[in-house]
């Protein structure tokens, strides 16, 4: 090609498949700024998938030829073998998945293979691929969520026995079990599954609103959404090619599943720290020092704590380039993508390594009973033993805070105290005190609904076992 062809002086427009109207080729730069397939190439299966599904809906409404549609889906179908193999090559030349794409089906079946564009546009073929992509990450986190849940469930059965300082403010607050605080978290994770399950109501079929105004074709769109397992189709051509809904919403659900971990995360730190020494992480979960030979540092659970605050920015990022887009399409999109696929690729590893992590964790009981032991846990049942003699539930914890006071100053505890002390506060004191300052009573009599009781407990782990089986259950039906 000469210089006069390649700038379009011939009439027939630059090299780009756009580029009829256009005389001068983009200049590099720009080529590099506009370009999306250095990421977009991942939405590869999804576009091949959208795009056999829209050769066989234009050949059922006699658009194509039967010949036609054959000949395409033939190289479809290679270029999807191609993308499984890892053998599908792209180049900044193609600008985006969907140019590369049909530039591949071009070569394989020659002219022909540009038909595959009748009937629809970039803008709603991207809007396509990904709720495709959406619909597959959202799958992959559910199932990493239960794989967590799963291991949450397993420490807790091992543990409702094991007697663990619960805390408020980061201060010992009440005696609890562990198996309690795992459920705290097990269901928590729940509600970011059940959460997950609901993004399905934003994702309605875009594919067949053109750029914005609809085509010139009587489309299918119904039996294209049914192909590609859609419940509904987008009712506006308009909004179907300029919302984001779905993703910002996707982002939300990853933004809020990340806290959860760097909650749990942080938890982790703080009880294998030697302050805590509550836990000990697996080895092979930790890091060593470059220069402090003893250090065995939690950086995995740090990493996770870490990843939270980049979900929240992906979500900030994205409702910042939202929030000023005039309807419909806008280049601006384009950049949607790179909030989504870093975000996926992110949470799949931190749900699979905090699953693996808290797999291999140990828990120090000794030094558990101890931590609830010594920060007076047993107050708050001090003043309802004074309650149930007759006190006013606000002279009680005065009373039982008096008796703290006494006991911290020189170190003591609950089971510390004489009798003789203890009439010196209230004469309502006996020895029936001795046995319900026990850290096992003061757990067992925590039997409302919820508690930490061990009736309780064995109820939350049932709860527990019958969500998983629930969830798993929608999971595998999807």
């Amino acid at each position: 090609m000469d210089d006069d062809q390649k700038n379009g002086a011939d009439g027939k427009g630059t090299t780009k498949p756009w580029g009829g109207r256009f005389r001068e080729e983009q200049a590099p730069l720009f080529e590099k700024l506009n370009a999306s397939i250095p990421f977009d190439h991942v939405l590869a299966p999804y576009d091949v998938k959208g795009s056999i599904v829209h050769v066989r809906m234009l050949a059922r409404i006699g658009v194509l030829s039967d010949a036609e549609r054959d000949q395409i889906l033939g190289g479809l179908q290679e270029i999807e073998r191609e993308v499984v193999e890892g053998r599908f090559v792209w180049s900044l030349e193609d600008e985006d998945i969907h140019m590369a794409v049909e530039r591949r089906l071009v070569e394989l079946v020659g002219p022909v293979g540009g038909k595959v564009h009748t009937g629809r546009s970039r803008n709603d073929q991207v809007a396509l691929d990904l709720h495709l992509y959406l619909r597959d990450a959202v799958a992959g986190h559910r199932a990493g969520i239960l794989a967590l849940m799963e291991v949450l469930l397993h420490q807790a059965r091992v543990h409702e026995r094991t007697i663990f300082p619960g805390y408020t403010h980061l201060q010992r607050a009440q005696p609890v079990v562990f198996a309690h605080h795992l459920l705290a978290h097990l269901f928590a994770f729940q509600r970011e599954c059940e959460r997950f399950a609901a993004w399905e109501e934003l994702s309605w079929m875009p594919l067949g609103a053109g750029a914005l105004a609809g085509v010139n074709y009587p489309l299918d769109r119904e039996w294209v959404a049914a192909e590609l397992g859609f419940s509904r189709v987008a009712p506006n051509a308009m909004d179907a090619v300029a919302a984001r809904d779905a993703a910002f919403h996707y982002l939300a659900l990853a933004a809020s599943c990340g806290l959860q971990l760097s909650r749990l995360a942080e938890e982790l730190v703080l009880w294998s720290s030697q302050e805590f020494g509550f836990v000990e992480l697996p080895e092979s979960w930790t890091s060593g020092s470059s220069i402090m030979p003893q250090k065995r540092n939690p950086d995995a659970a740090e990493l996770v704590r870490a990843k939270s605050a980049a979900f929240l920015a992906r979500l900030q990022g994205l409702g910042c380039l939202l929030k000023g887009l005039p309807l419909a399409y806008n280049k601006d999109l384009q950049e949607d993508k790179l909030y989504v696929f870093r975000t996926r690729e992110d949470l799949d590893l931190c749900l699979a390594a905090m699953a693996e992590m808290l797999a291999g964790l140990t828990v120090d009981q000794t030094r558990c009973r101890q931590a609830a032991e010594g920060g007076y846990a047993q107050a708050t049942d001090v003043a309802d033993y004074l309650v149930r003699k007759g006190l006013a539930f606000r002279e009680a914890h005065r009373l039982a805070g008096r008796l703290v006071a006494l006991l911290a100053a020189e170190g003591r505890s609950f089971s510390q105290v004489t009798l003789d002390e203890l009439k010196s506060l209230s004469p309502l004191f006996d020895e029936e005190y001795y046995s319900l300052v026990d850290l096992e009573k003061v757990v067992a009599a925590k039997v409302s609904p919820g508690g930490t009781a061990p009736e309780r407990v064995k109820e939350q782990i049932r709860l527990a076992e019958v969500a998983l089986e629930r969830l798993q259950g929608g999971r595998s039906g999807q």
